[in-house]
């Protein structure tokens, strides 16, 4: 069964909010066994509505609609469903209650205008909206399913993981899919893909083997299905295929692997820093705080990270991690001399058990031809030994920063594992 995702919004189309829905809908409907066949977003008016509608209709099973669903004269998508599937339009008391019920529950006052929010086609059968006031709508048209779902985004998963889902699993029965995944830092695309060359080679045929790169990271996706029968069985029987093709694709690349799914390099380390007792620090020049910025996002980080100090000048460097004057004249403050100086000196000036140190030319200025823009130093220093690392990056400023943060943490991560070369 194939959908095709329907974002409605002025909003979106300006740039003035970022569609999360419609990836957030990819990811839940694919673990499902459903294929998004595409995905657009059309402005609020009922000619791009129903464009989008035909469109959405020409190429897939299902049409998911979100947005448009508001009390006011600008969200236009209701009304434009009601002509669409020649229905009229009536006031549903259940409905009404139902939001009634939902405004006491939130201790608000129910506004005059939610009496057109109760006012739906009668030709969709509702689908009732328990966090929200807008209601989704079912549609069914020349055996095609269109389904309307408010744009808040908790609404709409509220209501997907609820109505839709269960409702599209009972209409399309379809064969089990499967994902596994494995994150992996410090190799590229074309790396990992060459060591792992026999290994696709001697995948099954319902087993695929998918890279998705990001910066300085590669999540590498095993995407099983499974034909012919369904039901618990079958999926069990997937569920254990994919899981041995895993095992065996970990053994491959166990030294680029940090986590599994949804996790996070930050994430990863911050386990492997509670799991040793560790306090963990960071010197940052080039990135100026990003990389605590990561550390400090996950929940619970202050168990492990006191803090960073931000030495972007040579000032600093010198009088608050102890860098030493002639260091920073002899090589610079780019350079293996500054950055092992700059780790060591937070272990003690933070107080920490190892220390994370960067200091690099993120431009789009100040390169030279033996340390162009993106030239990147990084040290990762305990109390018995101290490491370096030298990268060049781009010239895109920002890149160069993620860039500095995602190879820096990853070092680390070897480091404490044993696994740096």
């Amino acid at each position: 069964m194939t959908v095709y995702l329907l974002t409605i919004g002025d909003e979106i189309l300006i740039g003035q909010i970022v569609d999360t829905n419609s990836a957030w809908m990819s990811r839940a409907l694919n673990q499902r066994g459903f294929r998004v066949y595409g995905k657009s977003s059309v402005a609020d008016t009922p000619e791009a509505i129903r464009e989008g509608l035909e469109l959405g209709a020409r190429h897939a099973d299902v049409v998911i609609l979100t947005g448009g669903l508001g009390p006011t004269k600008d969200d236009v998508t209701k009304k434009t469903l009601a002509d669409y599937f020649d229905s009229g339009m009536s006031f549903h008391q259940e409905t009404y209650d139902n939001i009634a019920a939902y405004f006491e529950k939130v201790g608000r006052p129910m506004p005059d205008s939610m009496v057109a929010q109760a006012t739906l086609p009668d030709k969709a059968v509702i689908l009732p909206n328990k966090v929200g006031s807008a209601q989704g709508m079912w549609f069914e048209l020349a055996g095609k399913v269109y389904v309307s779902l408010p744009g808040v985004p908790f609404e709409m998963e509220y209501l997907m993981n609820r109505q839709v889902i269960p409702r599209l699993v009972e209409r399309f029965p379809g064969k089990p899919i499967a994902h596994r995944t494995l994150l992996t830092a410090g190799a590229g695309e074309s790396t990992i893909a060459k060591r792992l060359e026999a290994f696709e080679d001697n995948l099954p045929d319902h087993i695929k083997l998918a890279y998705l790169p990001n910066l300085g990271q590669v999540r590498l996706r095993l995407t099983g299905t499974w034909d012919g029968e369904s039901g618990p069985a079958a999926e069990a029987r997937l569920a254990a295929d994919l899981d041995a093709q895993k095992a065996a694709l970990h053994t491959l690349v166990a030294d680029l692997v940090y986590g599994e799914e949804a996790d996070s390099l930050e994430q990863a380390l911050g386990r492997l820093l509670l799991e040793r007792g560790l306090q963990f620090g960071t010197a940052e020049s080039c990135t100026g705080g990003y990389i605590a910025h990561l550390i400090t996002s996950v929940p619970g980080a202050s168990a492990y990270f006191p803090g960073t100090i931000v030495s972007y000048s040579y000032e600093m460097k010198t009088k608050l991690l102890g860098v030493k004057p002639d260091t920073l004249a002899t090589f610079g403050a780019v350079s293996a001399e500054t950055v092992q100086e700059m780790a060591l000196g937070a272990l003690d000036t933070l107080e920490v058990d190892i220390a994370l140190a960067v200091s690099g030319i993120a431009g789009p200025d100040g390169g030279t031809p033996d340390k162009p823009v993106g030239t990147v130093w990084m040290a990762v220093a305990d109390r018995d030994r101290v490491i370096t690392a030298r990268h060049v990056f781009a010239r895109d400023r920002l890149k160069n920063i993620q860039l500095t943060a995602v190879y820096g943490l990853d070092l680390v991560r070897r480091f404490l594992l044993g696994k740096v070369y």
